[in-house]
């Protein structure tokens, strides 16, 4: 039993095999453990829908069996983990996600169809939906990054490009779906060049952490659970982002020591946003675990 003076990822492991959904269990062994691949994606089917979306409560706010966009976005992400965020996997994704745009070209946060099934209350079913940034960015960035060509992505990326460009008064949750799509999409010129435009805009609204001995000093965003901040290593979740060049290095280094130190006696991370019903933080914990895990392991904080 990994005790509370054993390595972090001995911790953290024993805290993955004690609390996690089977998916998370298969993605820390693949990472981790030299596990293979197939696993994790045998265990992603599981939330998918026969719609080419996925649902099942994979995003944990979200509970019930209608396929939803926040869903499709954490599968991408899972299957670009792996290495395979190609073919026609995607393929049926990408169609999906065609059918459930709006007008713009765009994907809303929530469809209506999650009306009378589980939801976090922050995000709110409505029966026209916004397209929204915060929903697409991060899918149109991962598709880029991995040369993923598909006819929904032009005007996604349209769409994108114009909520970049006119973002002024944000939240981090949205300057991170920003930071998501600029990491991916192709004109990188124009993605730096933004990506400086947003910097600014952050350090202006304090929209992260500098100092986490003096975070009580820093605002949280309306509608953010209190003491939810935000940290460099949130928007920089790799050396390699654009954001990365918004910090200094003693800010960023101050705030990997910072999230070094969240690890808990049990050896999992603390969810730090609003815990609305007792089952999604129990699956939040270690979602949280593997992505300060892969952030440690990214800035050398652990063995790759």
């Amino acid at each position: 039993m990994a005790g509370t003076g054993a390595h972090p990822l001995v911790r953290a492991e024993h805290f993955i095999w004690l609390t996690a959904r089977v998916l998370e269990q298969r993605r820390f062994a693949h990472r981790f453990l030299d596990g293979a691949r197939d696993p994790v994606e045998t265990a992603l089917a599981a939330y998918r829908n026969e719609d080419g979306g996925y649902a099942h409560a994979l995003e944990p706010d979200l509970r019930g069996p209608v396929s939803q966009p926040l869903h499709t976005a954490h599968a991408l992400g899972v299957l670009d983990s792996i290495g395979r965020c190609d073919g026609p996997r995607v393929e049926r994704v990408c169609r999906y996600l065609s059918d459930v745009s709006t007008k713009e070209g765009a994907l809303p946060a929530l469809l209506p169809s999650q009306r009378g099934y589980p939801a976090a209350p922050f995000v709110p079913v409505v029966d026209d939906p916004p397209a929204e940034l915060l929903a697409t960015g991060p899918i149109v960035g991962l598709l880029h990054r991995n040369e993923v060509w598909h006819a929904w992505l032009f005007r996604a990326t349209d769409f994108c490009w114009n909520a970049v460009d006119a973002l002024e008064q944000s939240h981090p949750y949205e300057i991170e779906a920003a930071v998501a799509f600029l990491d991916g999409v192709p004109d990188r010129a124009r993605a730096e060049r933004a990506a400086d435009r947003l910097g600014r805009l952050v350090r202006g609204q304090r929209l992260a952490v500098l100092d986490p001995s003096r975070r009580a000093e820093y605002p949280v965003a309306p509608g953010y659970a209190p003491g939810e901040h935000h940290f460099p290593y949130d928007y920089a979740r790799t050396p390699g982002s654009l954001a990365r060049r918004w910090f200094t290095d003693e800010e960023v280094e101050r705030s990997l020591d910072h999230l070094a130190a969240e690890q808990r006696e049990d050896g999992g991370w603390p969810v730090n946003w609003r815990q609305w019903a007792p089952g999604t933080a129990l699956e939040g914990r270690p979602l949280v675990t593997l992505r300060a895990l892969e952030t440690l392991r990214a800035y050398g904080r652990l063995p790759a």
